[in-house]
């Protein structure tokens, strides 16, 4: 194969044309004066090295690609913007809807960012370090205390000084504070005016602390506190419950839970229970103690003092009720366990399904009169049996189960020698009086004849009315409270005649 085969099968470069290979001449060639005629003919045919440089500043449009600097210098510029370009986005999504940002500015290749989008004047980006619209912060005073000389002598007392230092120190208030910008509208606050808003921050941050204190310590709603979680999950270790299933009632001292019920050593435990947690803040209930400080059974151990001791009292206090009820068959929840503020009942109704109020039940007359019998038998045991007033009873606090009516929420139940335990008495006969009358039965008594019929004192009725009654009712309280007084207040101790079930031990009282 010859040379020109060869010549014409060489690939062409990438980057242009390559210069022709100047011919191989002799030293006596060179030596020429012929040769030197003509090398100074072809350098003079080239054009000016300076125009060449000027068209190559001007090809904007269409650079030249054959310079290796410029095409690397050109790729580089497209790097830098495509990383700035991550940057800002990777900036965007660390900060968020925060107000306080964080900035990457120092990390970004070319200053400022360029943005296609945005118009020549317009630039996305400001070096906020060298802002021209910036407020600049006071200066400080010198340690010696003062600034200038003679007549112009500044000291650190001064008042528009102290006002701009006061405004810069806003700055240092805590983050929920809005304090806006003092120092862009040049903002001077005296001293009164700063330390005033510094004592309103401080207080409404210890407010806020308060409050979510109180709320992490507190039983509202159906939320409880951690304590009370911890108690019912240690409930559930112990093996007493299989597992809690979610709250079913709410009431303004309590929250009720239904659960499985597991095993206990002492007696079984029902398939389905019951927690009834009582609420540890005292302004949902705010009068609980006038049922407990003047309840002859429980006068020595109450302590206004002391709010959870009074709940687990309170707790305490519906379970001797309860035990009393289920000793003359009183139909009510039977009592499981009391541990602290939580109460274990059996549950009243069936498959997860709590049995319907009194005054949501759908009865027919037959059963409407039916039910209004057995309250009265009720409360006639209630009241002679038991010796206790429910002192809540009405339509709410009444089930409707299994065609019997079953009483609940009797932690507010006193005795009847209970300083107000004949008027408690007197309110639950009109709740019940007025709640039958309203359903159309024709065999409810009235408010003073079911009284009568209950108490069997046998008040006269006269004229009925309810302010005589009532004279009467507190008369028969008073001698009733001389009584108990003369024979020394005599504390009925609750472990002789209520038994009740097991109290676990409290490890923190």
């Amino acid at each position: 194969m010859d040379q020109s085969g060869v010549a014409a099968q060489t690939p062409k470069s990438p980057w242009g044309s390559a210069a022709p290979v100047a011919p191989v001449c002799s030293l006596a060639d060179v030596m020429s004066e012929q040769l030197a005629r003509q090398l100074d003919e072809e350098n003079n045919s080239f054009p000016p090295l300076a125009d060449a440089a000027g068209d190559l500043l001007l090809l904007d449009e269409a650079p030249d690609t054959t310079s290796d600097l410029m095409l690397a210098q050109m790729l580089q510029m497209q790097f830098d913007r495509e990383f700035d370009d991550q940057l800002r986005r990777e900036e965007k999504k660390f900060n968020g809807d925060s107000k306080v940002s964080i900035s990457f500015e120092n990390y970004r290749m070319v200053h400022p960012y360029d943005d296609s989008d945005s118009s020549e004047d317009e630039v996305d980006w400001q070096d906020t370090r060298h802002d021209p619209y910036r407020a600049e912060k006071p200066q400080t005073t010198p340690r010696r205390g003062f600034t200038g000389k003679g007549k112009n002598i500044t000291t650190k007392h001064d008042e528009e000084t102290c006002g701009r230092k006061n405004t810069a120190r806003m700055d240092n208030f805590a983050p929920e504070v809005h304090v806006g910008d003092g120092l862009g509208m040049d903002l001077k606050l005296s001293n009164q005016v700063f330390n005033s808003l510094k004592q309103h921050c401080y207080s409404e941050q210890r407010r806020s602390a308060r409050l979510h204190e109180k709320k992490e310590h507190s039983t509202a709603d159906q939320a409880v506190d951690p304590r009370t979680r911890l108690l019912m999950f240690k409930m559930v270790n112990a093996g007493v419950l299989e597992n809690i299933n979610g709250c079913i009632s709410t009431g303004k001292e309590s929250v009720v839970f239904h659960a499985d019920g597991g095993s206990l050593e002492e007696q079984p435990v029902p398939d389905e229970v019951v927690l009834k947690v009582f609420k540890t803040t005292l302004n949902e209930f705010k009068n609980r103690d006038r049922y407990i400080k003047d309840d002859y059974r429980f006068i020595d151990r109450f302590s206004k003092l002391n709010p959870r001791k009074v709940i687990r009292l309170w707790a305490e206090k519906e379970m001797h009720n309860l035990t009393r009820m289920k000793k003359a068959e009183i139909p009510c929840p039977e009592v499981v366990l009391l541990k602290k503020h939580i109460l274990v009942m059996s549950f009243i109704g069936k498959d997860h399904v709590p049995a319907p109020k009194l005054k949501d039940a759908m009865l027919s007359s037959e059963d409407m009169r039916n039910a209004f019998e057995q309250v009265l038998h009720v409360m006639q045991q209630l009241y002679h049996q038991c010796n206790l007033v429910h002192a809540d009873l009405s339509e709410y606090n009444m089930l409707w189960h299994a065609g019997k009516v079953w009483l609940i929420d009797v932690s507010q139940s006193v005795e009847p020698t209970h300083p107000h335990g004949l008027e408690f008495l007197f309110r639950d006969c009109r709740n019940v009086s007025t709640f039958f009358q309203k359903r159309g039965v024709t065999e409810a008594l009235s408010v003073y004849d079911l009284f009568n019929a209950v108490t069997g004192l046998n008040i006269p009725v006269g004229a009925e009315v309810e302010a005589d009654f009532i004279a009467e009712i507190v008369a028969l309280e008073k001698r009733n409270e001389d009584h108990v007084q003369r024979r020394g207040k005599k504390s009925f101790p609750v472990s002789c005649d209520d038994g009740g079930p097991p109290l676990k031990p409290d490890a923190d009282d």
